[in-house]
């Protein structure tokens, strides 16, 4: 297919998208009225924006920002630090938090993320795992067609050392879709039923301004997530956060920084402005990495690729998974998405040996922030069936250029 068919194809894509893009729009207003009314309540200013040197006690900016991030995702309380590396980071120390030698980590939604598993100790040879400080592990595979098992849940939550129930909302380096929040609300019923002292948590990664709805609306007792995605809107250069329940998030703190001082400390010398003004666009750049998505699944699968979510399924995450079968198309995919890229468009990105996983991950991310998954980027480990995960574009346009490029390389 040469150029000039694939721009007729796009525009073929794009009109079947329209309604879809509806949806998505409705959704980023309803976000956006939720996060405009959160500033409004804790009356922000400018003074909020100032950075902070040392300890950072009785730091307004960021103490501020942590109600209005608790109000917005439906929590007692939060925790949104700039010491949390990344959101693996963010949710290992929600995990944690509480937890002790004897307790039981239950995953309800099958094996964690690649990274979690060396956190928890299923993989890799690292010090410091959670079996390795006698925590236990217990696991409840999804059905068949990718969704939760909720009889085997109530099962395996029902034990009394159950102390956490963890949640993926996104689908990380796997087959199976997303979870929709109202799968979310089974999860946490069918848990909270049968063992009260259990907390559910949800790495709510990719999937934040997805939905009006957030997973502590419908009864999670945790969240984590990173701020280089979704709710950083592009703007936040690092950071995590933690929310849910008010004694779960002073836990989490606690192991964040140190016992007896959690989050009392914590400064920011170059301040608060781009945390703030990320979390006000958030709900819109969601909305555009989503139609970027869309528009994406659409145009692959009128070319004849597997691809998941179907362009007009419901969504709960920002992520595109479009098979190529062939690592050399996974290969020229990602090489494509960087160089049209706006930043390192010149790079040519490489299969590596990447911190965390066991297989060999290819990485394209021309992003303004280092890594940030909310702009374009489209990664994926190199195993059969050889899958592009193609995420974000902080803006529509910008993203559908970007999955042209990818595409233009293998057509």
């Amino acid at each position: 297919m040469d150029k000039l068919s694939l721009s007729e194809l796009a525009k073929t894509a794009q009109r079947d998208c329209a309604a879809v893009f509806d949806r998505i729009d409705g959704v980023s207003q309803a976000n956006t009225a939720k996060v405009l009314r959160a500033f409004q309540k804790h009356r922000v200013s400018a003074s909020m924006f100032a950075g902070t040197t040392g300890y950072g006690y009785d730091d307004m900016g960021r103490d501020t920002l942590e109600l209005i991030w608790a109000g917005v995702f439906g929590a007692e309380s939060a925790l949104v630090r700039q010491g949390f590396v990344n959101g693996t980071h963010a949710i290992a120390t929600a995990m944690w938090a509480g937890m002790r030698p004897g307790d039981t980590l239950l995953a309800a939604t099958g094996v964690p993320y690649d990274t979690l598993q060396t956190v928890i100790g299923l993989t890799g040879s690292c010090p410091g795992t959670m079996l390795e400080a006698g925590i236990r592990y217990a696991q409840v595979d999804l059905t068949a067609d990718g969704r939760p098992n909720l009889e085997a849940i109530r099962k395996a939550a029902a034990e009394p050392s159950v102390r956490r129930v963890e949640v993926q909302r996104s689908s990380g380096y796997a087959t199976r879709p997303a979870l929709g929040i109202g799968e979310i609300e089974d999860i946490c019923r069918a848990v909270h039923e049968v063992n009260p002292h259990a907390a559910v948590l949800v790495d709510n990664c990719y999937g934040e301004f997805t939905d009006t709805r957030e997973p502590c609306d419908v009864g999670a007792d945790l969240i984590a997530g990173s701020l280089i995605k979704n709710p950083g809107g592009g703007l936040a250069p690092t950071g995590g956060y933690i929310a849910g329940k008010r004694e779960l998030v002073e836990a989490a703190a606690m192991r964040l920084t140190v016992p007896g001082i959690g989050g009392e400390c914590g400064c920011s010398p170059f301040g608060y402005r781009l945390f703030y003004q990320g979390l006000f666009m958030a709900p819109h750049v969601t909305a555009q990495a989503l139609k970027t998505a869309v528009f994406a699944a659409r145009m692959t699968g009128l070319l004849g690729y597997v691809s998941r979510p179907a362009f007009d399924a419901p969504r709960s995450d920002i992520i595109q998974s479009i098979d190529f079968g062939r690592p050399e198309l996974l290969e020229k995919f990602c090489r494509g998405i960087q160089a049209g890229s706006p930043v390192d468009s010149y790079v040519t990105p490489e299969a590596w040996d990447m911190p965390g996983y066991e297989d060999k991950v290819i990485m394209a991310a021309g992003t303004f922030v280092s890594g940030a998954s909310i702009e374009l980027s489209c990664d994926g480990p190199m195993r059969p069936p050889y899958t592009a995960y193609l995420q974000g574009g902080i803006t529509y346009e910008a993203g559908k250029l970007g999955v042209l490029a990818g595409l233009e390389t293998i057509c």
